[in-house]
C-alpha cells in the first residue's frame, strides 16, 4: 500500500465510497490508513454477503438429513415388524409340519359316508357287507400308498421311481392282503373317481397334469398324505425352518446394509458441500489478492486463469478425489457470485476461461 501515488489512493478510497480531501505530506498517512480499515471493511461485508448466500443452502442441507433420519426410522420399525412377522411365520410353519397328522381320520369317515351299491342284492345285510369290504379295501390301499409316499419322501429307502405307485403293483398288493378280486380293486378306483370327497388317494394317468375319468386310463396311485416317522417329520421342519431363517436373515442383511449405505451417502454429501464452500472462499479470496496484486502492478493481467487457480488451491495428488468438489464450486460461483466474472482470453496463444474481480460500479462512477 505504501507503493500507491496520490492519484491511486484518491482512486481507491472513492471505490470504497469514500471521498477524500487534499492528499499531503500530512494527511497521506491518514488516508493510506483509512484505505486499509476500508479494505477490511469490505472484505468482511463480502464474507457476510456469502454466508447469507449460502445460508439457503446450509437450511436446505440441515433437511436433507432430517429427511434422511425420518427415512432411517421407519425402516427401523419396518426391519422390527418385518423381524416379528417372519418370526410367526417359522413358529407357524414349525408348529403346522410338526403337528400335521399322517393319516387323518376325515379321510376314513368321508369312506364311510358315502354308500355303496350292492352287486345284485338289495337287503340291508348285503349292502353292510359290501360297505365294510369296500372300506377295509381303501383303507389298505390308503396306508400302503401313504407309507410308500412317505418312505420315498425320508430318503427314499427302497429306491421307488416315483411317490406315484403302478397300478398292477397296488393291486398286486391289496390282493395279497385283503384277498380282493381285480373286480373289487376296479370298483374302488371307479368309487374314489365318482366321488366328489376328498379321500387322500390321487389317480393319476400318463400325463398328470391330465385328469382321469375313466379307470382304464389310470396309470398309477400316489398318497396325497405320505405316512413319515417323527424322526423324518422334525427333520424336514427343522430344514424347512432353517431355510426360512436364512432367507429372513438375508433380506434383513440387505435391508441393513442399504440402510448403512444410505447413511454413508448422506454423510459423504454433506462432506462434499461443506468442502465445497470452503473452495468457493478460497477462490474469492485468491482471485481478489490477484486483482489487487495487478493493481500494484505485481501481475501482468488482472485477470487469473481458472485452471491457474485450481492448480494453486489443489495438490496434483488430490485433483481427481477432489474433482467433484471444484466443479460444484465453479458452478457455485458462476450462478451465486457476482463480484467475479467469468471470461475468454487467449493466452500463450490459447483460449483460457479466466476470472476477473469486479469492483463496485461506484469505480467506475468515479472514473467519469
Amino acid at each position: 500500500m505504501a507503493g500507491l501515488s496520490d492519484l491511486e489512493l484518491r482512486r481507491e478510497l472513492q471505490a470504497l465510497g469514500f471521498q477524500p480531501g487534499p492528499i499531503t505530506d500530512t494527511t497521506r498517512d491518514v488516508y493510506r490508513n483509512k484505505l486499509r480499515r476500508l479494505r477490511g471493511e469490505a472484505r468482511l461485508r463480502g464474507e457476510e454477503r456469502l454466508r447469507e448466500e449460502a445460508r439457503p443452502r446450509s437450511q436446505e442441507r440441515r433437511a436433507r438429513p432430517e429427511a434422511g433420519r425420518r427415512l432411517e426410522r421407519c425402516l427401523s420399525r419396518l426391519l422390527f415388524w418385518a423381524s416379528l412377522g417372519l418370526l410367526l411365520v417359522f413358529l407357524g410353519i414349525l408348529w403346522v409340519k410338526m403337528g400335521k397328522p399322517s393319516a387323518p381320520q376325515e379321510a376314513e369317515d368321508n369312506m364311510k359316508l358315502l354308500p355303496v351299491e350292492c352287486e345284485k342284492k338289495t337287503d340291508e345285510f348285503c349292502q353292510a357287507k359290501q360297505k365294510a369290504a369296500l372300506l377295509e379295501l381303501l383303507h389298505e390301499l390308503y396306508n400302503f400308498l401313504a407309507v410308500q409316499a412317505g418312505n420315498f419322501e425320508c430318503g427314499n429307502p427302497e429306491k421307488l421311481k416315483s411317490k406315484c405307485i403302478p397300478v398292477m403293483e397296488a393291486q398286486e398288493y391289496i390282493a395279497n392282503v385283503t384277498g380282493s378280486s381285480s373286480t373289487k380293486f376296479e370298483a374302488a378306483l371307479t368309487w374314489i373317481l365318482s366321488s366328489n370327497k376328498d379321500v387322500g388317494i390321487w389317480l393319476k394317468g400318463e400325463d398328470p397334469s391330465e385328469l382321469v375319468t375313466t379307470v382304464d386310463k389310470v396309470v398309477c396311485l400316489e398318497s396325497a398324505r405320505p405316512r413319515m416317522g417323527v424322526g423324518c417329520r422334525l427333520s424336514r421342519a427343522l430344514l424347512t425352518a432353517v431355510t426360512n431363517v436364512l432367507i429372513f436373515f438375508w433380506c434383513l442383511a440387505f435391508l441393513w446394509g442399504l440402510l448403512i449405505l444410505l447413511k454413508y451417502r448422506w454423510r459423504k454429501l454433506e462432506e462434499e458441500e461443506q468442502a465445497m464452500y470452503e473452495m468457493v472462499k478460497k477462490i474469492i479470496d485468491v482471485v481478489q489478492d490477484h486483482y489487487v496484486d495487478w493493481e500494484q502492478d505485481m501481475e501482468r493481467y488482472p485477470y487469473v486463469g481458472i485452471l491457474h487457480v485450481r492448480d494453486t488451491l489443489i495438490p496434483p495428488q488430490s485433483r481427481r478425489r477432489m474433482k467433484r468438489v471444484w466443479d460444484r464450486a465453479v458452478e457455485f460461483l458462476a450462478s451465486n457470485e457476482s463480484r467475479i466474472q467469468t471470461e475468454s482470453h487467449r493466452v500463450a496463444g490459447e483460449d483460457m476461461l479466466v476470472w476477473r474481480w469486479t469492483k463496485p460500479s461506484s469505480f467506475s462512477d468515479s472514473e467519469r
